[in-house]
């Protein structure tokens, strides 16, 4: 991967949409410390996610708890 200051990707830009198509990427530095900041990669299309089904394990896995299992409101809220 190839990495230039804002201002060079600005000057040299349909040059570096070229290599982009041809699958290389670009980082954007930017201010004097030159920070990395973005990148710029190739596109990808992506088959859409088929809708999931619910209940698929259905009769086939069994879910216990424990007695003493316990969760709050906000336990539950912030589990991701």
């Amino acid at each position: 991967m190839e990495a230039l200051p804002v201002g060079e990707i600005k000057a040299r830009f349909s040059e570096v949409l070229e290599k982009v198509k041809r699958g290389e990427s670009f980082g954007i530095l930017y201010g004097r410390k030159k920070t990395p900041v973005a990148m710029i990669v190739p596109y990808v299309e992506t088959e859409e996610k088929a809708e999931r089904k619910l209940g698929i394990l259905d009769g086939k896995v069994q879910i216990t708890f424990a007695d003493d299992f316990r969760i709050t409101e906000e336990e539950f809220v912030s589990l991701r």
